[in-house]
Order: structure tokens, then C-alpha cells, then sequence
């Protein structure tokens, strides 16, 4: 299906077009059939000779009803814009024309409406004038037809016209992310809430689990049905006009200018970098305005950097991305101000002074298109799903920009990861500086010390630094420093040791060398000493020595047979063979016997 909505004056004969073309009546109130008027949104379908098949969404021309027509234009990507022949150009054509132009809308065909009351020079004149209005948009080439929609004439051309635009529209992503633009919410018996919009993008599946985006706080919606021009389907792809029935959320809990969208696929956002894309510079804009973007009409305040940039402030947050197309509205005058695209849908937090010249310089020289090296270098490191909601990646990109690294699923500014190296290093130095028997620092130190975003990337900044991990700390490799005060204490325990690798000493010959828990701690963290339970202390080669005596023993032996063979106590003993055991050099038979692992 193809989605087209009307565009023009009050009194153009839009409904009357759409209801010549499709044989359905769009004004779908009692009192706007009454008055002839349209006041709301109005819906009809038909099928072009081609097989198309066309959904119309119809919308009011009366600058009264302003806001009404832009929910309608918003989603819609192909637009009908009425003139009437007999009146020419009015003042609310002109703000269609600026909507347009504001939406970027670049598919459309333009109708001379009601072209039996006017004479061919005066169809001539008023297409010229149309002309002339719209050389500033998408529509400036669109076909145009003189249509009678009374008579019937210009029906049949006007048809083929439309067919051939809608034969160059890009086909929508089935697969992308959905984000369904409400404009309609209510109830029928027997189904529940049901709202209409039109789908842009990605595929509706009956049981698809979504997230209401409202007025109110997020909340799930299940998918409990969907219909498409009043018939029944399991899957409804774009672009499409769609009515889904949703499970387990009332009628009044959704209104127009929600979002139906894939959960945890959309930033939601209040504040917004934009560019000026078409009307009047920020400069010489009101700060309160009315920002239009899909069916969602929102109050906003905007400060502006220079004339094509400014930063807004939604009144509530709105799932937006880049590239999103805003339309921008004096709330006083009724008219349209201009067009902006969002250019940063997560700008940073304004604190410190100097940071918005500094925002305001990154924001006039951003890709329109994006610029991931950018964001991530803005940020230092992004996740990558957050890198995709803000519309910086899509589904199918390839690999990260040079200049970035990725971690997992972060994406980490290449000059950051290095800083955040060097600073862990020099934290480090100084440490040991300071005190050489510290063992390092806790995990939970150096994720502050370089305010990670996430701890899972310390292990990898660890390792590429070069420095080590173990027992939740960090440390230089390799036990780089001194023992400072107890090197000469550990220097002469490592010479008896070495003259009697298994006599450790007494708690007391410890204590008279100074060498409590921490020196003896920094000294088995360089290498320099084993210890082992009930405070025994040995040289690192103790458990190979060992094991050339105890291989040379009847097997099994016991571990009075150990003791004699090694020349020491019990107390020594039983550790170091416990030690082994760990390593997997002796096993334990039962009780009173080991045996030398062969």
C-alpha cells in the first residue's frame, strides 16, 4: 500500500477529490458533512489500475485546524496538494506549502481542483502561480492535473499521474524498527482499544509485544489484532494504513501523537540539536514554539546558536532520531515558522560555561547523514544499541570508523581508551611510589579513578596497559618496585630458605625480621616468597624441590615419611603437601597415605 495525504486550501474540494477517486466518504464527523468543512483527519483507500493500492488521509485546510493537517502530512510520504482553479493560491496554501517544505516531502502531484468553474487561460495562470509557490520544494517538478472532481473530468489522468510518482517512491524497510504515529484512539465492543496510524516502516505481527510512547510513563501494549482497509491480517508491512487492536490498554490511555514502537529500539528524548532546514532563522524566532513531528503536536522552548542552529526542549520526550523531520510553530499566529532536522536526538548536558560554544561548534559541522566518529568521540565511549537507537547505525552496518575500538558492546574513542591506559599506569607508579608494599588497586578504585561507564571494559584496558589482574586488584606486572624497608628482611629470609629450603620460620624469627602479613603479601606478589596456611613460608621453588625427594620414596608414602625424607617438622610438612595436592603433583590416598603422581 501507498499512503498519500491531501495538502491544500480551505474549500480546494480535497475531500471532494478523495471521495470522487475512492467512492468513500473521508469527513468522518456529523457535523463536518453538515457544514461542508473538514475539521478532522479522514481516511479512504482505492486501487489504481496498475494494482496500487492508494490510502488517502485527508486533512483540513481552515488555519483553525492547522495542527489537525500537519498530524495528517506528518507520517505520510507522498502528498496531494490542491489548488482550486477558480480561487488561484490563498494564504493557507501557503502554509501547506511551507509544511511541506518543512518535511522534506519530495513525491506528490499537484491538482487543480474544481477546473470546470475556471477557463483554460485561468487554469494556465493559477498553475504557473503554483508553480512559482512550490519551486522551494520537494514539489517543485511534481506532475499537475486539471481535475473536475463534479464532473469527472481529469479523474483518469490524475490517477495515471499519481500512479507514476507512486512508481518512484523507495520501498520502506519491512525489517527496520517500527514506530507507529497515533492519530486515532477508541474503542469497539467486543475487541478493546483499537488506534490507526500510518506505518512507515518495519512489519506489525499480531502478537507483537510494543511500548506505548504517551503522555504518561512508557508501558507495554501486545498486539492483538490488525486490520488494513477494513480487512483482517496476521502481518501488516509498510507503508501502510493500519488499525491494530491493542491488548490490555484503555482507550483513553492513548491519545494522538503517541508512538507505537519496537521496545528499547528508540531513544526517547527531550532535548534536541536541530538545523534549520526551511523559514525564518532562529535568530528571529519566539523561544516558545509548537514542535509538529509525526501526529505529535508538543510545546518546546528554543534556544538558538546562530541562525540555522538552536537547541530544543520538548515538554515531554518524544522517540525521536536523526534525521527526523520537525516542523516548527507559532503557537500565537497559528502559522508555520520554518523546518528543522534533528541532528543530535542525545545532546549533552549544558553545565559548565563554554560548553555550549562548544556543542554549538560540534552541531554546525555534523553530517547530516551522521557522524559516528563524532558522537563517540563526544561521548568517549557508546554502546553500540545506543549508537542504533539514535539512528547512527542501521541493521546491516559494518564495521566501527577507524579511530574507534569495540569492546563488547561498547564503542570506545581510540584516543580515550589510550588515556584511560596511561592514566591506570600512572595511578599505578604513584602507588607503589608511595608505598611499595601496596598490593594495587581494587577493581572498584580504578573503575572510579577513570569513571568507566561500565567495569566490563576495565579487564580490557588492564590487559592492553600491560598490568595485571588477580584477587579483585590491579597492580603493575611483574612486581615492579622495591620492597622499600623489608627488602634486606626478605633478602636474608630468602638466604636461609636457600640453605634450608624447608625449615620456614617461627612466628617469632618472623617477627624479629619485621615481616609481618603486608611485607610477606608484596614479597609473594613479586615472586620472591610461598605462602602457605598456618603462616609457613617457603621459597617458590620449595614444591618442585620437594617433589625430587618425594619421588625417590617407596610409593605410597605417609606423611611421617615425607617429614624424615625432607628434614622438617610437621608443622611444615602438612602444608607443602596440601600444596602439592593442589597442584595435582601427589594424590591423597586415604588418610595416612599419598602417592607421587606419575
Amino acid at each position: 500500500m501507498h499512503v498519500v495525504a491531501t495538502a491544500g486550501h480551505v474549500d480546494s474540494g480535497k475531500s471532494t477529490l478523495v471521495r470522487a477517486l475512492t467512492g468513500m466518504e473521508p469527513d468522518r464527523w456529523e457535523e463536518e458533512r453538515r457544514r461542508g468543512l473538514t475539521i478532522d483527519l479522514g481516511y479512504a483507500w482505492t486501487t489504481l489500475a496498475s494494482g496500487r493500492e492508494v490510502a488517502f488521509v485527508d486533512v483540513p485546510g481552515h488555519e483553525r485546524f492547522l495542527g489537525n493537517m500537519l498530524a495528517g502530512i506528518g507520517p505520510a510520504p507522498v502528498v496531494c496538494f490542491v489548488v482550486a482553479a477558480d480561487e488561484g493560491w490563498q494564504a493557507q496554501s501557503g502554509d501547506h506549502r511551507d509544511a511541506v517544505a518543512a518535511l522534506g516531502i519530495e513525491h506528490g502531484v499537484v491538482v487543480l481542483s474544481r477546473a470546470d468553474r475556471a477557463s483554460a487561460r485561468e487554469i494556465g495562470d493559477v498553475l504557473a502561480q503554483a508553480r512559482r509557490e512550490l519551486a522551494g520544494t520537494g514539489l517543485r517538478d511534481a506532475p499537475a492535473v486539471a481535475v473536475s472532481a463534479t464532473e469527472g473530468t481529469g479523474l483518469a489522468e490524475f490517477r495515471d499521474a499519481l500512479d507514476g510518482v507512486l512508481a518512484g517512491v523507495p520501498s520502506p524497510a519491512p525489517t527496520g524498527r517500527v514506530r507507529l504515529w497515533v492519530d486515532r484512539s477508541f474503542t469497539i465492543t467486543g475487541s478493546g482499544t483499537v488506534v490507526t496510524g500510518t506505518l512507515g516502516a518495519g512489519t506489525l505481527v499480531q502478537g507483537d509485544q510494543l511500548q506505548l510512547l504517551g503522555h504518561g510513563d512508557p508501558r507495554p501494549a501486545v498486539v492483538r489484532g490488525l486490520e488494513s482497509r477494513d480487512a483482517s491480517y496476521a502481518s501488516v508491512g509498510p507503508v501502510s494504513r493500519v488499525a491494530v487492536n491493542l491488548r490490555d490498554v484503555a482507550a483513553e490511555e492513548v491519545r494522538r501523537g503517541d508512538a507505537l514502537v519496537t521496545p528499547d529500539a528508540w531513544p526517547s528524548t527531550r532535548v534536541l540539536g536541530v538545523r534549520r532546514t526551511t523559514g525564518a532563522p532562529y535568530s528571529e524566532v519566539p523561544e516558545q514554539l509548537m514542535v509538529h513531528v509525526g501526529t505529535a503536536s508538543v510545546p518546546a522552548r528554543l534556544r538558538p546558536f546562530g541562525a540555522d542552529h538552536a537547541r530544543l526542549v520538548l515538554d515531554r520526550p518524544l522517540p525521536l532520531v536523526l534525521g527526523d523531520r520537525l516542523v516548527l510553530r507559532d503557537p500565537g499566529s497559528r502559522s508555520v515558522l520554518g523546518g528543522a532536522r534533528v541532528l543530535d536526538a542525545d545532546p549533552p548536558e549544558l553545565r559548565r560555561r563554554g560548553d555550549g560554544a562548544r556543542w554549538a561548534e560540534r552541531l554546525a559541522h555534523m553530517d547530516p547523514a551522521g557522524d559516528v566518529l563524532g558522537e563517540v568521540a563526544a561521548r568517549g565511549a557508546v554502546q553500540e544499541q545506543h549508537l542504533r537507537r539514535l539512528g547512527l547505525l542501521s541493521q546491516d552496518s559494518g564495521a566501527a570508523p577507524a579511530g574507534i575500538r569495540v569492546l563488547r558492546e561498547w564503542w570506545v574513542h581510540a584516543p580515550v581508551f589510550e588515556a584511560w591506559q596511561q592514566r591506570l599506569r600512572t595511578a599505578l607508579e604513584a602507588l607503589q611510589e608511595s608505598d611499595p608494599l601496596t598490593p594495587g588497586l581494587s577493581m572498584g578504585a580504578a573503575r572510579d579513578l577513570l569513571m568507566l561507564p561500565d567495569e566490563r571494559l576495565l579487564s580490557h584496558i588492564v590487559r592492553e596497559a600491560g598490568l595485571e589482574q588477580e584477587g579483585g586488584r590491579v597492580r603493575l606486572p611483574g612486581g615492579h618496585g622495591s620492597l622499600g624497608a623489608a627488602e634486606s628482611a626478605v633478602a636474608d629470609l630468602e638466604r636461609r630458605l636457600t640453605a634450608d629450603p624447608f625449615r620456614a620460620p617461627e612466628a617469632d624469627e618472623l617477627a624479629a625480621l619485621k615481616l609481618g602479613a603486608r611485607e610477606l603479601a608484596a614479597a609473594e606478589r613479586m615472586g620472591r616468597v610461598l605462602r602457605l596456611r598456618d603462616g609457613v613460608v617457603l621459597l617458590p621453588t620449595a614444591p618442585a624441590l620437594a617433589m625430587r625427594v618425594l619421588a625417590r620414596l617407596e610409593q605410597p608414602f605417609t606423611t611421617s615419611q615425607a617429614r624424615q625424607a625432607l628434614g622438617t617438622t610437621r608443622r611444615i610438612a602438612v602444608p607443602l603437601l596440601e600444596c602439592l595436592d593442589s597442584r595435582g603433583w601427589t594424590r591423597r590416598l586415604d588418610a595416612g597415605h599419598r602417592a607421587v603422581v606419575r
